[in-house]
């Protein structure tokens, strides 16, 4: 009797997302297109709390980040490294002693973290919120108040149109408004104008987008909603301006951080409650919000998404540098002839190299963007192109993620770039130099930027060393015998041994 097989196991995700004002940790399965819970979890952390006025997180606020990411630990044991995402928000952006940070994290969790930029936080809290929502059309505007930063976006189903991320929280928000817990009309206004001030710069161009269905996510939100609701004033899962109104004014009747006491209200979100109302109600004010409803998906539902979509169609990255090449007016061509040839060159050494797929769309992304810097000027042209990758909202990458591609552009040509190698995180570098490695050799190729590329070397990785050896045809060219030379004299400048046959030079 034959048996049926066993049906697929389905594929297990994790995100963390390490907030300024609470840590989240979701873990799933992938069913198709969709998520079955495995596991939640979120702590107050209130990492932002411990940002001094250099901007430098105290050893306090380290050791309870440390303390929680210990207790995420065993429910992401054993997940695949490209089957998780640990992202870091506003208070680590901020934080001159991230990276020290970083490295302690990381040796908790056994797993790469990635600081992401404003902008793409926004993204991937909407990707998160819209899918919570039914598939309504027509735009929406979406709020997510944070521990140090707040997100507007403005987009229709999964497709953002606007996406802002600005400097308010309401941890940052209590330290700046509420230093000493009294909370009075004057602060509690001081606290609105600010934010105000923060919402003018993109008020018009939100409005005039518009939007039919205002919604927010994460704490501060849901908290309103859930005390605005427990009072009676709207219902459940709702916010109205009168009901937001009386909650204002409750708050400043508890004068004191320590007495907000209020149904629906958590008591470990009680002391930055009144700082997130501030925001909320600027945010009303701005947008001349009549309602908002609460959606229950935030930035880590939003990296779980986006790691389903990634190396596919669906990609974020992809549509970002199309729009940089298209931009910048690169030589589709010879951007196309240094990919493949670096594409010969990594499928030759990845696995003496142990470089491992995810890295391969990086070096030739690399190389069909090496010439961008051309748009700026000829002369050091890779590191103008390095400044605009660096620098540029690339939707769907991390921040090592754009300092990696930025770095293989910058390292392409010329003299080896070990001043900005040496500036990627640690656990970067090694495999950033053997790119930056491969990146070069196929630039050298092209040089005389022929019509086809060339791809019938043969390329050997002996520990750090490489043995290039040319067909006839190449061979034969003095022109590339010499730029060889001169790569070979690059990479010994620097402590990497290449060697080229035809050619006598010795590793």
């Amino acid at each position: 009797m034959s048996r049926t097989p066993a049906a697929q196991a389905p594929q297990r995700l994790a995100a963390i997302d390490l907030g300024s004002n609470s840590f989240h940790l979701l873990v799933a399965n992938r069913l198709g297109d969709h998520l079955q819970v495995v596991a939640k979890q979120g702590e107050k952390v209130q990492l932002a709390a411990g940002l001094g006025d250099d901007d430098h997180l105290d050893e306090p606020a380290i050791q309870r980040a440390l303390e929680c990411l210990a207790r995420f630990a065993p429910f992401v044991e054993g997940i695949p490294a490209d089957a998780m995402r640990v992202v870091g928000t506003n208070a680590l952006r901020a934080a001159h002693n991230s990276r020290d940070f970083i490295e302690r994290a990381e040796a908790v969790l056994g797993h790469e973290i990635e600081i992401i930029a404003g902008r793409e936080e926004a993204r991937l809290i909407y990707l998160g919120a819209a899918h919570a929502l039914a598939d309504i059309h027509g735009r929406r505007l979406i709020v997510d108040i944070g521990g140090g930063s707040t997100e507007f976006i403005i987009g229709e189903r999964f497709a953002p149109e606007a996406l802002e991320s600005l400097h308010m929280g309401c941890v940052a928000y209590t330290r700046r408004f509420f230093p000493d817990d009294q909370i009075t009309e004057k602060r509690f206004r001081q606290a609105e104008l600010a934010a105000l001030s923060e919402l003018a710069n993109i008020r018009r161009h939100y409005l005039a987008l518009g939007w039919s269905d205002p919604i927010g996510s994460s704490g501060t939100i849901k908290a309103a909603a859930s005390v605005i609701a427990a009072a009676g004033d709207a219902p459940e899962g709702t916010i109205t301006r009168e009901g937001l109104a009386r909650l204002r004014k409750r708050l400043i009747k508890c004068k004191h951080l320590d007495r907000v006491e209020m149904a629906g209200l958590k008591a470990d979100r009680a002391r930055v409650f009144p700082a997130g109302i501030a925001i909320l109600c600027a945010t009303f004010e701005a947008f001349e919000l009549e309602h908002m409803r609460f959606a229950d998906g935030a930035l880590r539902e939003g990296v779980l998404y986006d790691l389903i979509g990634r190396n596919t169609a669906e990609d974020p990255r992809l549509p970002a540098l199309n729009g940089l090449t298209r931009r910048y007016g690169v030589d589709h061509r010879q951007a196309a002839n240094v990919a493949a040839s670096a594409a010969s060159a990594f499928d030759q050494v990845s696995d003496a190299w142990q470089l491992g797929e995810t890295l391969r769309p990086f070096l030739l992304w690399a190389a069909e963007l090496h010439e961008i810097g051309l748009a700026v000027s000829h002369s050091q042209f890779h590191r103008h192109g390095a400044y605009l990758l660096e620098n540029a909202d690339l939707p769907g990458f991390s921040r090592p993620e754009q300092q990696l591609l930025a770095f293989l552009v910058r390292a392409h040509r010329r003299k080896f770039a070990l001043k900005e190698l040496e500036a990627l995180p640690p656990a970067y570098r090694p495999r950033a130099a053997r790119l930056a490695r491969l990146l070069r050799l196929a630039v050298v190729l092209n040089h005389s930027r022929p019509e086809h590329p060339p791809t019938t070397f043969q390329l050997q990785a002996e520990g750090d060393a490489l043995l290039m050896m040319l067909p006839d045809a190449l061979a034969e060219q003095s022109l590339l015998l010499t730029d060889l030379e001169q790569e070979i004299a690059y990479q010994r400048a620097v402590g990497f041994r290449l060697a080229v046959d035809p050619l006598t030079l010795e590793i």
